[in-house]
């Protein structure tokens, strides 16, 4: 840490895997690393968690119309919700067919990625569940693992194998089609394989204006990168390019973007047995749209996915193994 992160952050925080809110301001768990970056802190906000007991925490997705959050517990195969109003923390849906990644369409309902059924689902207003996508050309969808909607009310999904690849986050059983990116048309529902040249999509988002799509790469080699492109009207991607190359022992998963443009990206360790926690600390790395690292916020916990919400668009809240986090910062989610 330069000299002049440390006045602005005081010490810098070690490795940890026990949390207890800050009694100072401004929180050591939010570095600058960048002089750009000390704009979005607050001076009076701290990481706070807000539930725990989860064994593998994903997916998060804002509800403001009732002022909670949902987020995935995959092993458990339930998905959990926090209420913002009340501060309660409990089962939202068991058993969630082993759900992952989690979004709201255009009319506001809930997208979800389904690892233990395959399948893309959306939940009506009345509680049943509709099939979005669950095969390509007659072959199974492998495990789709994170969702966004675009817009124009395009649906878009990672569909790498990692949830058939064991009994921890679905049922064990062989990929049937490439890891791949997939794109449902808003008007016909058709699914369009959008990529297969990615090892491991993962996290994707879109840019403020949805004109470019950023996905991560999170099986590349040697290094775990960030992808963009640009988006056509048709769902048509051009002009690939690398934003952010994770470098050593660095690991991306799930990403977020701001109305500046900012990528927000779940962060650590990518569980090489020489991976050193002070090389990759666990919790969110930001980047600006050039690639460039910014700020980063500690956590005890690694840090799989991460969504803005709250009243303002301005709390940033942080799925990390086991427990969910928020951070109040001074922008708004794309």
């Amino acid at each position: 840490m330069s000299e002049h992160n440390l006045l602005i952050n005081g010490a810098a925080p070690g490795p940890s895997f026990a949390f207890a809110p800050s009694q100072r301001y401004p929180d050591p768990r939010v570095e600058v690393l960048e002089p750009s970056f000390a704009k979005y802190r607050i001076f009076s906000s701290t990481v706070e968690m807000l539930g725990s007991g989860m064994r593998w925490a994903e997916g998060p997705v804002w509800f403001g119309d009732a002022r909670s959050l949902l987020v995935s517990d995959i092993p458990n195969n339930r998905i959990m919700r926090y209420d913002e109003a009340t501060g309660a923390w409990g089962v939202f849906r068991a058993p969630s067919n082993f759900a992952n990644g989690l979004a709201r369409d255009t009319q506001g309902r809930l997208l979800t990625c389904e690892h233990g059924g395959r399948r893309i689902t959306r939940t009506e207003y009345d509680g049943r569940l509709t099939v979005l996508a669950e095969r390509f050309e007659g072959q199974r969808l492998n495990s789709p693992n994170d969702i966004v909607c675009q817009s124009n009310g395009a649906i878009w999904f990672t569909d790498p194998p990692f949830g058939i690849g064991g009994h921890w986050e679905g049922e064990k059983a062989q990929p049937e089609l490439p890891h791949a990116v997939y794109r449902i048309d808003p008007v016909t529902g058709a699914l369009q394989q959008v990529l297969t040249d990615l090892a491991g999509p993962n996290g994707l988002a879109f840019s403020p204006d949805a004109r470019v799509l950023y996905i991560v790469e999170s099986r590349a080699q040697p290094h775990r990168k960030v992808w963009a492109y640009d988006v056509d009207a048709s769902g048509g991607l051009s002009g690939k390019r690398l934003v952010i190359d994770a470098q050593g022992p660095g690991a991306l998963d799930g990403i977020a973007v701001d109305e500046d443009g900012n990528l927000w990206c779940g962060w650590g360790s990518n569980g090489s047995l020489d991976a050193r926690p002070e090389d990759a600390p666990d919790g969110v790395r930001v980047f600006n749209p050039q690639g460039q690292a910014i700020g980063h916020i500690h956590l005890p916990e690694r840090c799989a996915n991460l969504c803005f919400g709250g009243a303002g668009r301005n709390r940033l809240f942080m799925a990390a193994s086991h427990s969910l986090y928020a951070l109040y910062v001074e922008v708004r989610g794309a």
